[in-house]
């Protein structure tokens, strides 16, 4: 049995290889849930995964982050919101969404195919609803590298612009 239940949405024009999206989350889940801290513990989760055209993830970025231009990937993580609610332990624990713009991540994929990059930006959302953030070198490290690990798990390229960055000791600098 799947440890995650995931909803795959297409919400763009363009269009993508059928990728094996519930595998490859629920492989990576299943990977880090043994970190997972103890409150977030649940028997199976559920997640969504939408890929959307550059308008949706503006509008997005301007209503919830106040940045009025197109990004990568957004991460509206629930589980603060589930655990300050409490939830049914019986009952699938519900991650969130990580939103996806297929033309960013297009203009992203130079010198790798667009696959690598969604799959690169999936790995990437995931983490941010399993509470990982990057505000500063060296937890961004950290995460980059947990992506890099996930990547590797089922057999996806690392985009080369990231393995630069991976390979990079974080800075010592404030």
């Amino acid at each position: 049995m799947a440890l995650l239940d995931l909803t795959v949405q297409m919400a763009c024009s363009d269009r993508l290889p059928d990728l094996p999206w519930q595998d490859w989350l629920d492989r990576w889940l299943t990977d880090i849930q043994p970190q997972l801290p103890e409150d977030w513990q649940a028997p199976t989760y559920e997640a969504c995964l939408r890929f959307v055209d550059d308008a949706e993830i503006q509008q997005l970025n301007r209503d919830y982050r106040q940045l009025d231009k197109p990004t990568d990937v957004l991460a509206f993580a629930a589980l603060e919101d589930e655990l300050a609610l409490g939830f049914d332990p019986e009952e699938p624990l519900y991650l969130g969404d990580v939103i996806i713009s297929v033309p960013t991540a297009q203009r992203q994929a130079q010198g790798h195919a667009l696959e690598t990059e969604l799959v690169w930006l999936s790995a990437h959302g995931l983490l941010h609803l399993l509470g990982w953030d990057h505000p500063n070198e060296e937890q961004l490290a950290a995460m980059l590298t947990q992506q890099e690990r996930w990547l590797q798990l089922v057999a996806v390229p690392v985009p080369p612009r990231w393995l630069d960055e991976v390979s990079q000791p974080p800075s010592s600098e404030p």
